[in-house]
């Protein structure tokens, strides 16, 4: 993701790897990290923080134990599509999707018709596939 800010502060009282653990998992519980969303490497982040790739490798560890991310093997580190996120990720959507339509000057009974149409193609809330 190439704008992840992330800050290290080294007068902190916590350990880096907390700080950046913290404020990875804070961008996945926001939804301004979602499910599928590639994070830098170890090494890159280490490089761009200024701390040792075991720092990062501990933070990254940290929240995959905690189910936030996993690893892939050549797709590197993901934001884990798990139930947790899932919630996270629509309302993420929602919000993009209501600016998409404020800035199109769609108003607001056109834009609820579009999702329930939207949502009728695709079969969701019992309503048939085909009208």
């Amino acid at each position: 993701m190439d704008d992840l800010r992330l800050t290290v502060d080294p007068t902190s009282a916590e350990p880096p790897f907390v700080q950046v653990r913290a404020q990875l998992a804070g961008l996945i519980a926001s939804g301004r990290l979602l499910p599928g969303d590639r994070l830098p490497t170890v090494r890159a982040l280490a490089a761009d923080l200024g701390l040792a790739v075991n720092t990062v490798a501990r933070a990254y560890k940290e929240l995959e134990a905690s189910g936030l991310v996993e690893t892939r093997r050549r797709a590197g580190t993901v934001v884990a599509s798990g139930e947790h996120t899932a919630d996270v990720a629509v309302a993420a959507l929602a919000a993009k999707y209501a600016l998409a339509v404020r800035d199109a000057g769609v108003d607001e009974a056109e834009a609820l018709d579009l999702i329930r149409s939207a949502l009728r193609a695709t079969g969701s809330g019992g309503a048939p596939l085909i009208e």
